[in-house]
């Protein structure tokens, strides 16, 4: 597992060699955005694979926790700040494994797609 995934925090840089090893199935993590469905849409960083707004997340905070307690995860959003609340309720519940991408979208360079 890559070094980087050991860390609280992942600059853009970071994310990207991350994405890169997990397309060559060298490191296992998921990548979430914690933005809103109109801002997704805009574009995102190409490799989320899942959409969870923080203006629903008691909807979904239980049972993403349950889901995924045990797995790496990374949280991204626009700057970083959405992304690292989740992040301290997560850990405060239990997530051990969940990181924060530092700067958000706004200061990611790799590749971006739109919905």
């Amino acid at each position: 597992m890559s070094e980087l995934l050991k860390k609280s925090h992942v600059s853009s840089a970071e994310l990207e060699t991350l994405l890169q090893e997990r397309e060559a199935g060298k490191t296992d993590f998921l990548l979430v955005d914690v933005r809103e469905q109109m801002e997704y849409n805009m574009g995102h960083v190409k490799g989320v694979d899942m959409l969870k707004p923080t203006s629903t997340f008691q909807s979904w905070a239980e049972e993403f926790l349950k889901t995924n307690r045990d797995k790496t995860v990374i949280f991204t959003c626009r700057t970083d700040h959405r992304s690292g609340n989740v992040q301290r309720v997560f850990q405060q519940n239990g997530m051990a494994n969940v990181i924060n991408h530092a700067g958000g979208i706004v200061s990611y360079r790799g590749e971006i797609e739109r919905s």
